[in-house]
């Protein structure tokens, strides 16, 4: 990506055919915190590889922090040039600096279509919404609204504003059935809804399924994510403390229960068996070296790291929360599991949340079951092609401009 200049176009090749097309493009702008290392940072970053061929497309952030790649053709614009990791002191007039700023920006360059991910910018386009009525504004709901606030307090401000903002947009889009139900059942969010899911790229290199279907003293395990509670972490080392310990179990990511989770660890005397390796960026290399994937979290908007898992041939366990698991692992087919069971579902496995013993269970029926392995790994590669970025940014296109 090439150097980003802040309120300036970054200009692709000039030609007068160019010019011409994109005065028949319509303007669209994406709006985010930022761009930093998220799941719905890493949608939007995808996304704009083929939205930058239909439209003018403006993506407009909050904070001047950049993790993912963006197209020269897209114009990027910061509304701050100070990072998002600022006091919430110094952080209170945010909002109102932020609306006022973006107001002015969709009014100056055009912008036919304003499209938002995550709260925060959600009830900033609600508020665009309101006083540019011409305008079409649609929000992006990324996470289970219930599960998903930092605070009480946080969640007393949603149910509050997400009624008066959200529903002064013109749609929503949310990467799972359950936050829309969850949004209608309990924050009263009544506009036009539909689930359109998280984008992948497949992977040019991903596992044969057929090198997984061998006898392995030691099952090598691998799980990606913020090391925080939400994502449970702990879960599995107290399922592989459960078993005979014949596991090489690897956790990428980093987070503030780091230190927390090594204590665990040394505890158990489980340093042998599980290893830290914080954050990296050649991730898919990581997974390519495993054979099974396992999520623990107690709750997920979309889990992208289980599906980027999926699409590199893994087979994979996963709690069975809300939101995500379930529509990837079991086309959102209800399941019941007994605690301290697993259920074989359609493309992985699943176990119930917390459940440390369904999962060491789930965990060895995998290493016993060579032949399963093969077989969720094949699986894991058929399913992710559903997800495929050309098929994504189909039904995302379509939502956008229909209306």
């Amino acid at each position: 990506m090439g150097e980003l200049k802040k309120n300036v176009l970054t200009k692709p090749i000039s030609t007068n055919y160019s010019k011409i097309l994109n005065r028949k493009k319509q303007n669209i702008s994406i709006l985010c915190t930022s761009l930093a290392s998220g799941g719905a940072e890493k949608v939007i970053s995808l996304l704009l590889k083929e939205l930058k061929n239909d439209f003018n497309v403006s993506l407009v952030l909050f904070y001047e922090d950049v993790h993912f790649p963006i197209p020269e053709e897209v114009k990027v614009i910061f509304l701050n040039n100070k990072k998002s990791n600022r006091s919430k002191f110094l952080k209170l007039l945010d909002p109102v600096v932020f609306t006022h700023r973006y107001h002015k920006l969709i009014k100056k360059e055009n912008i036919s279509i304003s499209v938002s991910f995550l709260a925060f910018p959600n009830l900033v386009n609600g508020v665009i919404a309101m006083l540019n009525k011409k305008r079409t504004t649609i929000i992006s709901e990324r996470g289970f609204p219930s599960d998903n606030t930092s605070s009480r307090t946080s969640f007393y401000i949603s149910k509050l504003f997400y009624p008066i903002l959200y529903n002064r947009c013109d749609k929503l889009f949310s990467n799972s059935e359950h936050i829309n139900s969850d949004l209608k059942e309990n924050f009263g969010v009544k506009i036009p809804m539909e689930v359109i899911y998280n984008p992948i790229e497949i992977p040019k290199k991903t596992i044969i399924p057929e090198t997984l279907n061998t006898e392995t003293p030691v099952l090598k395990l691998i799980t990606a994510g913020t090391l925080n509670k939400r994502k449970n972490q702990i879960m599995v080392i107290r399922a592989i403390e459960n078993t005979n310990r014949n596991y090489q179990f690897t956790i990428l990511g980093s987070g503030n229960l780091k230190e927390y989770l090594n204590e665990e660890i040394a505890s158990k005397k489980l340093e042998k068996n599980i290893v830290l390796k914080g954050r990296v960026k050649n991730v898919n290399e990581h997974l390519l070296n495993n054979e099974c994937f396992v999520l623990s979290s107690f709750t997920e908007g979309f889990p992208n790291a289980l599906l980027e898992a999926m699409a590199m041939g893994l087979p994979s366990v996963s709690t069975n929360c809300l939101s995500g698991p379930l529509e990837l692992l079991n086309n959102n087919e209800t399941v019941n599991i007994k605690n301290g069971e697993f259920y074989i579902a359609k493309y992985g496995l699943l176990v119930n949340n917390d459940d440390h013993i369904g999962l060491s269970k789930a965990l060895e029926y995998f290493r016993l079951n060579p032949l399963e392995r093969q077989k969720y790994s094949a699986l894991s590669l058929e399913r992710a092609k559903e997800y495929h970025l050309d098929t994504i940014y189909s039904k995302f296109k379509k939502f956008i401009t229909n209306y």
